[in-house]
């Protein structure tokens, strides 16, 4: 093994990436974690899940350092829950983004930076009371998270303190309203739509979540800000990913990983691939880079 290793950081998403298919992170991929650190890296975990919603996932590999959730909108300290930097969005775009969603018959779901208030998510059902879907509820009491409920944009006390709007649906809702979304937001927004975690006993349709951002809000956002916080050098970070957005780290780190199950464009933007979630993708990776046989591209 090199007396340093080719890399400072390593950025890796939790979801189809660090977590297996059971949504827990394997004792190969603890360990190898643990010897990444050993090694003198910095482990940065980048994910789509708020930190409440990491929290299992971030004890699991004793996580200290920075963490970038809720997609990139949010940099927070695992330790004190802090925020320690974020990217929020626009009430105009939450507002007609929440309007688009009422359109296809679903709520909008507002997250909120929890640092600041007593909970996580608004969720605005309209005049119509559009209900949360089977998925969406699972997940709130899955990661006992704090929802409150209103009818519109108007109904929020806190604008100044929302990171991410978002709907759940059946993928062909998801993909109509995304379209209206991109007609009447384009440039505004970063976003996403992406299956939803399902309990593992779900049979029924798959959910997709489709989520608007900031243009400031991406994950190798949330990468850099830490990187000129702690001193590092960007361009000796990798990053691990399967999913949409994970593109921007992928397509921006000095070294860029695709998970086997992962999206073929994430597949075609990495310089290496390694093996599947399900077969510990991670820790054959970082096997890789402390060897020395995977480096960056400077």
């Amino acid at each position: 093994m090199p007396s340093r290793p080719p890399i400072d950081a390593l950025a890796i998403d939790l979801d189809g990436t660090l977590l297996g298919p059971d949504g827990a992170v394997s004792e190969r991929n603890r360990a190898a974690v643990e010897r990444a650190r050993d090694a003198g890296i910095t482990v940065l975990i980048c994910t789509g899940r708020g930190l409440a919603e990491s929290r299992k996932a971030l004890d699991a590999i004793g996580q200290l350092d920075p963490v970038v959730v809720a997609g990139g909108s949010i940099v927070a300290d695992p330790t004190t829950a802090a925020t320690l930097h974020r990217a929020t969005i626009h009430t105009d775009i939450v507002r007609a983004a929440t309007d688009i969603f009422h359109a296809h018959r679903t709520p909008a779901l507002v997250l909120k930076d929890p640092a600041e208030l007593d909970y996580d998510y608004l969720v605005l059902e309209g005049d119509d009371r559009h209900p949360v879907d089977a998925t969406t509820r699972w997940w709130f009491g899955e990661h006992s998270l704090r929802v409150r409920t209103g009818l519109h944009v108007h109904d929020d006390e806190h604008p100044e303190h929302t990171v991410r709007v978002g709907m759940c649906a059946v993928g062909g809702v998801s993909a109509r309203a995304a379209k209206d979304a991109e007609r009447e937001l384009g440039a505004s927004i970063v976003m996403h739509d992406f299956a939803a975690v399902h309990p593992l006993d779900h049979k029924a349709e798959i959910v997709h979540i489709l989520e608007l951002f900031s243009p400031d809000a991406t994950k190798w956002g949330g990468v850099e800000w830490i990187c000129r916080e702690r001193g590092l050098d960007p361009t000796r970070t990798a990053a691990i990913g399967d999913e949409i957005n994970d593109l921007t780290m992928i397509r921006s780190a000095g070294l860029s990983i695709a998970m086997g199950n992962a999206k073929p464009i994430i597949k075609q933007s990495a310089h290496h691939q390694t093996a599947t979630n399900a077969e510990d993708g991670v820790a054959t990776a970082i096997d890789q880079i402390l060897s020395g046989v995977w480096t960056p591209r400077l």
